[in-house]
């Protein structure tokens, strides 16, 4: 039962990540670099904070009884994975958010699951729960080759015309490279959580704290997120100060109407928030998978993610006019990822 409870506070948390782009893409006026950094003021700072103070006790004692070392550690892994949240941004600017974060996702569900393990020279083959986890990993990332290949197949069917309305900036090269960019830098978010045992110590001490604080087992998760999400938020701003400043777009926060701005912060706080509320989930999901297949969670969450964004990519016509042969490659590659997920059954 665990296990299904599992999957389902996880699926909850992937719906929300995927639903995301849906209301910033309400956002009026603004250049992609204002909007990005004001929707992150919300995903990235005020939610972690607001969510930890009200679901851990003594969020400050916690903080405090933690080693600086993990703190800076744990934001370290932050600002990589920082890299991947903006690249992640772009990818489906290129690409929509059907391709742009099936691929982005498919190299952070590989990367997140299998690295910490792999560098500190755990034999997940000694294991079942290291086999299975190295199996629903395996079937993961055939899922989204499928998916990625579904993707090819629209963009080779498509006229240039439609590709341009469905992603008015369209660009193949450019969203594939920087989708990988992402998802590498994005599966730094999981190591930020777990640090690299035996090697680094980083959100794994701030769980810890937490645990000792008496904190309920769905969220001892929550203050580590602070301090991963403020790493990323720094990368984000710095990027995007730049970016503002370089197209003379740091007019756009103050240059609407009140009736649009007020718009525009309303949709970036509920954008924001559905970002954060799939790692609150997530954690909550994680929880409850079996000890051994813990690291699994990350894997299973990004597969949820794609199955998700796609969803809203069909719903947003991303897939119109793409054929049915395409059709159909893509609902096999979601139904593999599906069952991806279930090898926690096993």
């Amino acid at each position: 039962m665990d296990s299904v409870m599992s999957l389902v506070l996880i699926a909850i948390g992937s719906l929300c990540a995927a639903s995301f782009y849906v209301p910033i893409k309400k956002i009026k006026g603004w250049s992609w670099e204002s909007y990005w950094i004001v929707q992150g003021v919300f995903s990235w700072i005020v939610a972690p904070v607001i969510f930890a103070y009200f679901t851990v006790p003594e969020l400050g004692r916690v903080i405090g009884q933690s080693p600086g070392s993990a703190i800076l550690n744990t934001m370290f892994f932050g600002v990589l994975w920082g890299v991947g949240g903006l690249t992640f941004g772009l990818s489906m600017r290129y690409l929509g958010v059907a391709m742009g974060q099936s691929i982005a996702l498919g190299f952070c569900a590989a990367f997140g699951t299998l690295a910490a393990p792999l560098i500190s020279g755990t034999n997940l083959l000694s294991t079942h729960e290291g086999i299975m986890t190295i199996t629903g990993v395996s079937v993961c990332i055939a899922g989204i080759a499928v998916v990625g290949y579904a993707g090819a197949l629209r963009s080779s069917n498509m006229s240039e015309e439609d590709r341009k309305k469905a992603i008015a900036e369209f660009s193949l090269k450019k969203g594939l490279i920087i989708a990988i960019l992402a998802g590498v830098m994005s599966a730094c978010f999981s190591l930020g959580l777990t640090g690299i045992p035996g090697v680094m110590d980083a959100g794994n001490r701030l769980k810890e704290a937490a645990q000792s604080a008496g904190t309920d087992p769905l969220y001892v998760n929550n203050p580590s997120y602070i301090f991963v999400t403020l790493g990323g938020f720094i990368t984000n701003l710095v990027y995007c100060l730049y970016l503002n400043i370089k197209n003379k777009t740091y007019g756009d926060y103050l240059s609407l109407s009140g009736g649009v701005l007020v718009n525009n912060l309303v949709f970036s706080l509920i954008g924001g928030t559905l970002w954060y509320l799939q790692f609150f989930f997530f954690g909550m999901g994680q929880s409850k998978l079996p000890g051994g297949m813990m690291a699994f969670g990350w894997s299973i969450l990004m597969a949820m993610n794609i199955l998700f964004s796609n969803v809203w990519g069909i719903f947003l016509k991303e897939w119109k006019n793409a054929g049915s042969r395409t059709t159909a490659v893509l609902v096999i590659g979601l139904l593999i990822l599906i069952l991806s997920s279930f090898v926690i059954k096993l």
